[in-house]
């Protein structure tokens, strides 16, 4: 994929978000959690990362059923580590059931304490 073709799949992504991106969105927009700066939908090489810190290299994916033991998802994962990324995933049904202890884990991973309201 072109570059070009690649921004352009980025913003489409972003306009048509899933109900969990969305809510994962609300979390860690505007530098809201631990005043760290996110991005979703982010291109990454040949990959388009759902949310993304330049930061802290994080990446984090949210994943429904689909996604058991994918081996697209492995190669992504392996690229990202080869770039120097670091990767978490979380089912859909984490984000949507316990927000707090999928933030805990982002926390955790890039030395934010988060402490569920």
């Amino acid at each position: 994929m072109r570059e070009g073709q690649k921004r352009d799949q980025a913003r489409l992504l972003r306009r048509e978000a899933t109900t969990v991106e969305k809510r994962m969105w609300r979390l860690l927009r505007d530098r809201r959690f631990g005043g760290v700066k996110f991005r979703r939908q982010a291109p990454i090489g040949p990959y388009i990362a759902d949310f993304a810190c330049l930061t802290h290299r994080l990446i984090v994916e949210l994943d429904g059923s689909q996604h058991a033991e994918s081996e697209k998802d492995k190669r992504r994962d392996s690229y990202f580590a080869r770039q120097g990324w670091r990767v978490l995933r979380f089912w859909n049904a984490e984000v949507m059931e316990n927000p707090d202890a999928v933030l805990w884990q982002i926390g955790r991973a890039i030395g934010v304490e988060w402490e569920p309201i």
